[in-house]
């Protein structure tokens, strides 16, 4: 999966994909761009963890497989940030890998996890997904989503 780019997406072209954090007053606000809808969506989770650990370096110790049942893509993106913050908070995992598959309207997701005490902690960990602002969908490169978390 792609990084970020440092163009907030601006200029990408079609196909490519990438992913940021913008200061937003109290919270983080993540923007996450790539070809397809559930790219996109990967895109998010790393741009979510990103926002407090540095994972470059460090390999998974397990993989975990979420299903996330027919929904907007909205509620997909929402859902997948809470879950991932669920997993944190609840079983100290830390994604470094996503992948997404479109399944039934819903979503496959392969998360690749090592423990939160095994990485750098580098800012506040996330505590929910606001709903406010929330934007996921086509644009004319591919897909791009916006996020405001509150940490």
């Amino acid at each position: 999966m792609g990084g970020d780019t440092g163009d907030g997406g601006q200029g990408r072209q079609p196909g490519e994909c990438g992913h940021r954090a913008v200061p937003h007053p109290g919270d983080v606000r993540i923007e996450a761009w790539a070809a397809c809808r559930e790219h996109c969506l990967a895109e998010a989770v790393l741009a979510l963890v990103e926002c407090f650990a540095d994972v470059s370096g460090v390999r998974a110790t397990a993989v975990d497989r979420v299903r996330l049942a027919e929904a907007s893509d909205d509620d997909l993106l929402a859902t997948l940030l809470d879950e991932v913050i669920f997993r944190w908070e609840e079983y100290g995992q830390v994604p470094v890998d996503v992948e997404a598959d479109e399944a039934d309207g819903g979503l496959d997701v392969r998360l690749a996890v090592i423990g939160l005490a095994d990485v750098p902690i580098t800012g506040s960990v996330p505590t929910a997904v606001a709903w406010e602002e929330l934007r996921i969908g086509p644009d004319p490169y591919g897909w791009s989503c916006a996020v405001r978390v509150e940490a």
